[in-house]
């Protein structure tokens, strides 16, 4: 695929709703993947009168890297791209580095989301990137879920996380730099031998066919986003309609619960999956003996979940707060979940003008 704006609008159009002036982060690495995807984000979101941020992370891993994060920004604000530089600070661990420096990066990257109330964050993964992560995976034994590979879209508690370029091979983003005449810095660390990944790429693993799997879970990603669209209500607390939640097919049911109760309890990982199946299958019985719901109020992930009457009457809906006064629905702290449903219009949020 020739990356161009009008292909670019093409992949971008899958993660529609957005709001009426997009802002979209990218994160960077001063890499070719990451520059190429923030020079595109940029162009899309200026042509709807939005913008893109480059957030830049400094791992500060080696000598070189506040350097190259300060060439990286330089070059980014030369493209009219507004910037900010993320350091993660404090002792590395001597084990699992690349496990702890992930973690933290999306931990920065995320945290600087929210303080700006951006909603959705593109990273730069890209067909290459998604075999080799099949091909890891394969290796460790994954399931169905796992064989599909990175998923395109996901929401997290504090912003949609986009992957636009996972159906672009890395040599187009190369083609694309180069005909723009865009210099980029490659990370010694990802010819590492040390690294898995390293050794799949100097193995030459190339772009697999896509799969029963990998094509069936943007299907299913894409079933959980309307359903969010359609039945999440803000009037203070985020709330489910009992009878709409029910309709869901129990699959849908319980990926749009879970991620819920994430953003309402502040957790980082989904609930177990029996529980959360559990929790699923009780929302769409709701309260057996009547209207009032009190004897349907449950705990899970934190969150406790109540069955009441909407305010005008008639309906039923369950509520979802914090247990005990826990999680982030604090007025600063108000989750950006599902965040799809906060851009379609469907509500006035704090978060998007």
């Amino acid at each position: 695929m020739r990356l161009t704006a009008e292909s670019f609008a093409i992949l971008m159009a899958p993660f529609a709703p957005f709001e009426s002036h997009p802002v979209l982060a990218v994160a960077v690495s001063g890499g070719r993947d990451s520059l190429a995807l923030a020079l595109l984000a940029d162009q899309w979101a200026r042509a709807r009168d939005g913008h893109a941020v480059g957030l830049i992370v400094d791992h500060g891993l080696r000598a070189e890297a506040a350097g190259e994060a300060s060439a990286t920004s330089d070059l980014l604000a030369r493209h009219g791209i507004d910037v900010e530089i993320l350091r993660w600070d404090g002792e590395k661990p001597a084990h699992g580095l690349q496990e702890a420096a992930r973690a933290a990066r999306y931990r920065l990257l995320f945290a600087a989301c929210r303080a700006r109330g951006i909603l959705h964050l593109l990273v730069a993964h890209h067909a290459d990137d998604q075999a080799e992560t099949v091909v890891m995976r394969a290796g460790r034994g994954s399931g169905p879920d796992g064989l599909a590979g990175m998923a395109a879209l996901v929401e997290w508690r504090d912003a949609r996380l986009l992957r636009p370029l996972l159906g672009v091979a890395r040599a187009e983003l190369t083609t694309m730099l180069t005909a723009r005449g865009v210099a980029w810095i490659d990370d010694p660390s990802n010819a590492d031998p040390r690294f898995e990944r390293a050794r799949l790429r100097a193995a030459g693993v190339v772009p697999a066919a896509a799969g029963e799997a990998q094509t069936a879970r943007p299907a299913r990603e894409a079933g959980v986003a309307r359903a969010a669209v359609d039945m999440l209500e803000n009037d203070g607390e985020l709330a489910l309609d009992r009878d709409a939640f029910a309709r869901l097919d129990p699959a849908t049911a319980a990926a749009l619960l879970s991620r819920v109760v994430q953003a309402v309890g502040g957790r980082d990982h989904p609930p177990r999956r029996d529980r959360l199946a559990r929790a699923a299958a009780r929302l769409s019985a709701g309260d057996s003996r009547g209207k009032s719901g009190k004897s349907g109020d449950f705990t899970l992930a934190e969150c406790r979940l109540m069955l009441r009457q909407a305010p005008n009457g008639g309906r039923l809906r369950w509520i979802v707060r914090p247990e005990n006064g826990k999680g982030n629905l604090g007025k600063e702290r108000q989750p950006l979940v599902p965040a799809a449903f906060f851009a379609c219009g469907g509500l006035t949020s704090p978060h998007v003008d």
